[in-house]
């Protein structure tokens, strides 16, 4: 599919105006970046990356398109022209998908002609910002499961390809699987699923939906007992399941109570090994209020596709430095209150401890070494307009999954605990 259109019209008039200047094909450099974290958050996570460079592989115009901006007049002739062999032919550094990311970490680098990096920036922002917000809950919600793994069920609560997109963000932050086909279709995550509300009140009795589901999906499946009274639907699931049965699923009510008579109910009636998942509008909140309950599993929708009440990262786009008409380089910053950048293009470490813990965020306008343990956080994605293809499809979420896995491990104790307070590590803004 086609890219180039999930954009901004002002993206194209800003072209238009820029190719009759003679501006649009300086040298440049663009920034993407949080300014800060949501409030009360400890850390952001980046996601959408691998998405991106999918999506960037397919931004061009074609004649239909064109046609479109032709009859609305959006552009003129020249630009229309211009946009005709658009290609990406610039480079793309960043911080790799997972990676922690903290207020003002230079998260995603274009260096490019004007044109090229004014007509992708609504794309980029659009996907970074949806994505890293999902992830960065989910994230919040894996440490307060612990071991206990989190499946994403979120599908039916937002848009179709949002959907595709928050289960693959919640995978690399941690998520064991989701219910989501496409997902797993694309990007090959394990799916799971078994059955709704309406699957047994299709049936005559409850008993006769719970042996039609194991007779055709085995004994090894999950029975949802709440549709009726839940302590009959244990008890007829145990009946029709045996021993052998799988688990129980429980969708309303006081989860917390409900979960420990019911684990005392399977135990007493031999079923020890099966086990129990709850759902019904998690959030991290309640998944960590749940911890001392005998649960086995979270099946967590509407409070990840949403970002847990931070719907976006609030990333911005913003050129920081270009070459002026003798081809020297020279920052450029945005001054208005409130809303101010810092000129040049950025190069950003990880500054660790003798415990390979990290202390701070270090970020500088020239590249730099600390001195002592650090990790440098920006790697190449796009070279002279060159997709690495290890950052995308199924290959890209397991490394993004790895990378965020690490990233956590590296961070000090406070950032798996859910208090509101600062940054869990300082941005520091080297001067050179």
């Amino acid at each position: 599919m086609l890219t180039s259109l999930f954009t901004d019209h002002y993206e194209l008039t800003m072209l238009q105006a820029a190719l009759a200047s003679g501006a649009a094909h300086r040298p440049s450099v663009f920034e993407a970046f949080a300014r800060r974290l949501p409030e009360g958050r400890r850390y952001g996570v980046v996601a959408g990356t691998g998405r991106l460079l999918e999506g960037l592989k397919n931004f061009h115009f074609d004649d239909a398109q064109l046609k479109f901006l032709s009859d609305t007049k959006v552009v003129n002739k020249e630009t229309l022209s211009y946009l005709e062999n658009f290609k990406f032919t610039g480079e793309v550094t960043g911080y790799a998908e997972g990676e922690l990311y903290f207020p003002n970490s230079p998260i995603l680098t274009v260096r490019s002609s004007f044109a090229e990096a004014c007509v992708i920036e609504t794309y980029i922002l659009s996907i970074l910002n949806h994505d890293s917000a999902i992830a960065s809950a989910a994230s919040r919600m894996i440490a307060s499961a612990g071991t206990r793994p989190c499946i994403e069920m979120g599908s039916r609560r937002t848009h179709e390809e949002s959907a595709v997109a928050a289960a693959r963000a919640a995978i690399i932050a941690g998520f064991d699987s989701t219910s989501n086909l496409e997902a797993g279709a694309r990007y090959g995550i394990k799916t799971v699923g078994t059955s709704a509300h309406s699957f047994t009140l299709l049936h005559d009795s409850e008993e006769a939906a719970f042996t039609a589901q194991v007779n055709s999906l085995g004994k090894d499946t999950t029975l949802l007992v709440d549709t009726y009274d839940v302590e009959a639907g244990v008890r007829t699931a145990v009946k029709v399941g045996g021993p052998q049965l799988g688990g129980v699923r429980l969708d309303s009510g006081d989860l917390i109570a409900q979960a420990g008579w019911v684990r005392e109910l399977l135990d007493d009636l031999g079923n020890w090994n099966t086990k129990i998942t709850v759902t019904s509008d998690l959030d991290e909140y309640a998944i960590a209020a749940l911890a001392s309950a005998p649960v086995d599993s979270y099946g967590v929708g509407t409070a990840l596709v949403t970002g847990s009440g931070h719907p976006t990262a609030s990333m911005v786009y913003k050129l920081v430095a270009r070459q002026d008409s003798a081809g020297q380089w020279i920052p450029v910053a945005k001054a208005a209150a409130n809303k101010t950048s810092v000129g040049g293009r950025k190069h950003a470490i990880r500054q660790l401890n003798e415990r390979n813990r990290a202390t701070a965020e270090v970020v500088s306008l020239s590249e730099f070494s600390t001195g002592g343990p650090e990790r440098k956080l920006s790697i190449p994605f796009v070279t002279n307009g060159e997709i690495d293809e290890s950052y995308i499809g199924a290959s890209g979420v397991k490394k993004a999954r790895a990378r965020h896995y690490a990233s956590i491990q590296e961070m000090p104790g406070v950032a798996r605990k859910l208090q509101r307070g600062e940054p869990v590590i300082p941005t520091i803004m080297r001067e050179d």
